[in-house]
């Protein structure tokens, strides 16, 4: 573990955000497109990659690495309520999901119909073990979050 410096960490964290974007591009590229709160999910982890850049190329100061950890902390907490739609625990925004037709008017439910998302946020496109694509970025961002404090921590220590 001694091998694991700060500079090496947010590389790693950075890294981590790199491959869950290629991730989202992959599956996009294979058919499955992303809906809005997955669009959404996608900035946190650019603004990661970014930073993680900056600390690495301009040497900035470390303590910018709790940006890094804010951006995974963001992008995991967008995929929490990202799973409370998808399993119809939220209320999603009206953007990308169908909150029901019940006491709409024809000309309502006309309207809603022509502005129907071509793809639903409240709809899982894919699970694996009943693991979706935004169950695993919330986990993913979150343990990417802990890597990013990890590095500011060390960083004071060996300060």
């Amino acid at each position: 573990m001694e091998n694991l410096t700060p500079r090496r960490l947010v590389l790693l964290a950075a890294f981590g955000s790199a491959a869950v974007l290629a991730g989202a591009l992959l599956f996009q590229a294979a058919g499955y497109a992303p809906c809005d709160l997955c669009i959404l999910q996608r900035w946190p982890h650019l603004a990661a990659v970014l930073i993680g850049a900056a600390i690495l190329v301009l040497r900035l100061p470390m303590v910018t690495a709790l940006l890094g950890a804010l951006a995974a902390a963001t992008t995991g907490a967008i995929g929490v309520y990202h799973s409370g739609v998808e399993r119809k625990i939220f209320e999603g925004p009206d953007s990308c999901t169908s909150n029901g037709v019940a006491n709409l008017s024809v000309e309502d439910l006309l309207a809603q119909i022509e502005a129907a998302p071509l793809v639903r946020c409240d709809e899982i496109p894919w699970e694996m073990f009943g693991v979706t694509m935004a169950n695993l970025n919330a986990i993913g961002s979150f343990v990417l979050a802990g890597i990013w404090l990890w590095a500011f921590v060390r960083a004071r220590k060996s300060a």
